[in-house]
């Protein structure tokens, strides 16, 4: 496989919204997939976030679907557990892959799933949730995704009462999907460092979905991280690739250092795929060539997971 890392981190996956009643093991090589046990087994990847994807078709059971997400997840656990473990904490996520398994953590995207209610919160932390991404792109009781474009708002009172209970529960807030507005409101009440899980640079790729340099700083100054994705369209506006994805990890090595890098695939969640990352055994690929442009074995070893680590080691206790 070339080049091996202790740690392959990918901040987000849509890979639940696929398997719901079991339609499919990640256990078995998918042919319509892009990540399965066998794909991360060859990519290297031991830390992965499953994102239960609240659609905003599901708005009315947000919770019963999201429930519904969390029951294939454990499901999928029990049924590969010689290869892999939920997590619940950063202690957690070292047991399991220094027994050499593969660590899953649980995490729900879009706020709507809390139905306007912080003990659906607490109860979700308690079913081993560990992340929220607060919206999706459009409006909820949080606050505002990027959707809502030049009248969107930022968090609600509800939105900020989220992130305090979320820091106090020692999760994850994530602010991808949320309007810059919404972003700055989290920066200004989070106590603890935050994420975009999956998200690239707008200075390069003028999609609403990516940060400024203004939000990446200030992840890099707080000790959040950027988990760079593999959707084309947040990729290059016109020929996304495996070249125009680097120049994203160039771009913030340049301005921020490499510190606030690392990896969100979003696989199984985009309709597109990015040619030389298309599923998760691609990812070594990217690695060798990061090397080969330069950079250190120490620097490409924080992209390719110590940076998540280092993050999850800080919030998640």
């Amino acid at each position: 496989m070339g080049t091996s890392f202790k740690l392959v981190v990918d901040g987000h996956c849509d890979t639940l919204t696929a398997a719901p009643g079991q339609s499919r093991d990640i256990g078995q090589l998918s042919r319509h997939g892009q990540l399965d046990l066998p794909r991360m087994i060859n990519g290297g990847v031991n830390v992965q976030i499953f994102a239960a994807f609240i659609s905003p078709r599901f708005k009315d059971w947000a919770l019963k679907k999201c429930l519904e997400y969390i029951d294939s997840f454990y499901m999928l656990m029990e049924k590969n557990k010689d290869t892999i473990e939920p997590a619940f904490n950063a202690g957690g996520i070292k047991a399991i892959t220094g027994a050499g398994k593969i660590a899953a953590l649980l995490a729900v995207e879009g706020g709507e799933a809390l139905t306007g209610d912080l003990s659906v919160l607490r109860m979700l932390h308690r079913l081993g949730v560990r992340s929220i991404t607060l919206t999706w792109n459009g409006r909820n009781e949080l606050g505002d995704g990027v959707g809502e474009g030049d009248i969107a708002g930022g968090l609600s009172l509800f939105g900020r009462s989220v992130v305090r209970e979320m820091n106090r529960l020692d999760m994850l807030v994530d602010v991808s999907h949320l309007s810059e507005k919404g972003f700055w409101d989290v920066a200004s009440v989070s106590e603890q460092p935050f994420a975009a899980t999956h998200a690239n640079c707008y200075a390069l790729c003028d999609h609403p979905r990516n940060l400024t340099d203004a939000q990446i700083e200030h992840l890099t100054k707080t000790g959040g991280v950027v988990g760079l994705s593999f959707v084309p369209a947040f990729v290059h506006p016109t020929k996304p690739d495996l070249e125009a994805f680097i120049g994203h990890i160039d771009h913030i090595a340049s301005r921020f250092g490499i510190k606030c890098i690392a990896l969100g695939s979003d696989f199984d969640g985009m309709d597109e795929y990015l040619p030389g990352l298309e599923s998760a055994d691609c990812l070594p690929q990217l690695a060798e060539e990061l090397l080969a442009r330069g950079y250190s074995y120490d620097n490409v070893s924080d992209i390719m997971g110590g940076n998540w680590m280092r993050l999850l080691e800080k919030v998640l206790k």
